[in-house]
């Protein structure tokens, strides 16, 4: 997929928000019914709720109870009047929500209109902190065991890369799927996509590029600013941005209890 020029998107600058929750198995029919819209919703441009599951090899496997929500916002006010008033973001509360600007796409998501930023993809060094991977696809019904057997084979490589903070494979049926991924730099993130030690991704890219397994899908690179909650007990931003500072010699060291300068905690509130 090649990368979209920025006179080619549609639609204004956004921003997107992610929302991870264990809500429980009989709250999950009527989390994944709600369909928030612009019409009811001030300042939402796209929303989408998923069942979700581990980035794993093997055939794809439910996390029972656990909910997920991709939601792109015009700013951050909106997002924040929705996190304040919306029954939907009350039944995720309890969960993980981080906040990301994109600066790249490659590919299309029609529904989803994304405008990047190219000078904050410039300043996304090799080693600038962590980065977060959403990727989206409406899947061809006749490619999808192919489709299968290509995800199985670049989920473990990834699952098994120490460089992937967090993950999560999200699905629709019957054809919508996609992940999330955070790695602690965009460096390690090339390194598992483009690497020579692991050519799972490539070969999977390949075949899509030969036939694609989906209608249309979309690549989404961006840049977490903000985050609330846990996932699986700890907060990931948090993580890789310490993982990422370990990694490199900085020229400032924060002193004790001080967040790195690149990120810092949701203002809304939580961890």
């Amino acid at each position: 997929m090649s990368n979209i020029n920025l006179a080619e998107l549609r639609g204004p600058a956004v921003i997107l928000s992610v929302h991870i929750a264990d809500v429980g198995v009989r709250s999950l029919p009527g989390v994944l019914r709600a369909r928030p819209g612009p019409a009811d919703t001030p300042g939402l441009r796209y929303a989408r709720t998923t069942f979700t599951g581990p980035v794993a090899a093997g055939p794809p496997r439910l996390r029972p109870g656990r909910a997920a929500l991709i939601a792109a916002w015009e700013d951050d006010s909106a997002l924040d009047r929705f996190l304040a008033s919306s029954p939907l973001a009350r039944q995720l509360a309890g969960g993980w929500l981080v906040r990301l600007r994109p600066v790249r796409v490659a590919g299309a998501w029609g529904p989803l209109p994304v405008r990047t930023d190219p000078a904050a993809d410039a300043a996304l060094t090799e080693e600038d902190g962590p980065v977060a991977v959403l990727t989206l696809g409406r899947l061809r019904l006749r490619r999808a065991l192919l489709f299968l057997r290509a995800s199985s084979s670049a989920s473990g490589r990834a699952a098994a890369d120490p460089a992937l903070v967090a993950s999560l494979a999200m699905a629709r049926p019957p054809r919508t799927v996609g992940t999330f991924s955070l790695w602690r730099s965009v460096s390690a993130m090339r390194q598992y996509a483009y690497g020579s030690a692991g050519p799972q991704h490539r070969n999977a890219v390949r075949e899509h590029q030969a036939d694609p397994f989906h209608h249309e899908a979309a690549f989404l690179r961006c840049r977490p600013y903000g985050a609330r909650g846990l996932l699986d007990g700890r907060e990931p931003v948090t993580a890789a941005s310490a993982s990422s500072a370990a990694s490199v010699v900085p020229p400032h060291s924060p002193r004790a209890g001080e967040a790195p300068a690149s990120f810092r905690p949701d203002p809304a509130g939580g961890s």
